[in-house]
């Protein structure tokens, strides 16, 4: 298979799915341009009708592509930050996720809303968030979040086709990441996980970019004699919970890994679904990380003491398994 980055897997699926089906359109700010260069180049293909420029106003340009997916088109929205998508609120999750609910099913939203996310160093506030969380909690709405290049065309194409509206994060320090990616056609269902290591001793479910950093902190714990079980959900919604109560029947410890707030993020969910329903299988309490609940600073320096790391991950692993 050819090695490519996360950033030329994402357009091969805009550009198959745009030769596949003539209703998928792509609208945004500077789209044909590529400010991230995921939609680069699909302009000079597929014409100006439907590669679409938009002015900078989120709310305006998500609602119609709402519009345009109810009328029977498959239109992928980029907000060029991920922060932005707040915005357009209304449009996204009172709107998109709920029309087929509100018209007895008569009417269907298939439309991808793709956004750029996560700290990359300096980037300030408004441009460097990851709230893939907060679109758990609307109804309607399916969340992706890819951790590799494999992942992020597969589930792109999936995101595509599917007749719901799909939150798709790109975290913005994974998009030069290099990895192989077949040639031939192939998507990845919604709803499995990817067990990317085996382990016996703790769970650690880990989000986006941080499944490479719970995948170090298992490297550091293994030379402690501590294994541990990496999974990646790769969607929030749905979320493979049976995957994940395979491996805490093996490993009766988990943690949660997200960039995300900690504060009613995926790890507190994921937490209380653990308690719920799988509470025999925890011989400690889940340990969660994730950002305090403040603006993420501009310091460079700062930012990094607010995300979840290898050391915290390994950490939180060892006051599970050891009590440390």
């Amino acid at each position: 298979m050819p090695e490519i980055s996360f950033i030329k897997a994402v357009r091969e699926a805009f550009r198959e799915e745009m030769q596949r089906d003539e209703r998928v359109l792509v609208i945004g700010e500077d789209v044909r341009a590529g400010i991230f260069a995921t939609t680069s180049g699909l302009v000079d293909e597929f014409g100006p009708e439907r590669v679409l420029n938009t002015p900078i106003c989120e709310s305006t340009f998500v609602g119609v592509g709402v519009g345009a997916a109810m009328t029977g088109m498959r239109p992928v929205v980029q907000i060029m930050f991920s922060d932005f998508t707040f915005l357009a609120m209304e449009m996204i999750a009172n709107q998109a996720g709920q029309w087929h609910y509100l018209s007895n099913g008569a009417l269907k939203v298939p439309m991808v809303i793709e956004a750029p996310a996560g700290a990359r160093g300096g980037a300030g506030y408004g441009h460097s968030q990851s709230i893939e969380a907060a679109f758990m909690y609307p109804p309607g709405l399916k969340v992706a979040v890819p951790s590799n290049p494999y992942d992020a065309k597969g589930l792109f194409k999936t995101a595509i086709r599917d007749d719901n509206p799909v939150l798709f994060f790109e975290h913005r320090r994974l998009l030069t990441m290099r990895g192989e990616v077949p040639v031939e056609e192939y998507t990845i269902p919604f709803g499995q996980a990817a067990v990317r290591r085996e382990g016996r001793d703790c769970t650690v479910v880990a989000v986006g970019r941080m499944v490479h950093e719970a995948m170090a902190a298992a490297a550091e714990l293994s030379a402690e004699g501590i294994e541990i079980e990496v999974l990646d959900p790769r969607t929030l919604v749905p979320l493979d919970k049976q995957t994940i109560h395979q491996s805490l029947q093996k490993t009766y410890h988990l943690v949660v890994a997200e960039e995300g707030r900690k504060r009613s993020g995926f790890g507190a969910e994921l937490a209380a679904i653990a308690v719920e329903e799988w509470f025999d299988c925890l011989d400690a309490p889940v340990r969660r990380l994730g950002a305090p609940s403040l603006p993420l600073p501009f310091s460079p320096v700062l930012e990094a003491a607010c995300i979840p790391d290898s050391r915290r991950i390994a950490s939180a692993v060892r006051s599970v398994v050891r009590g440390e």
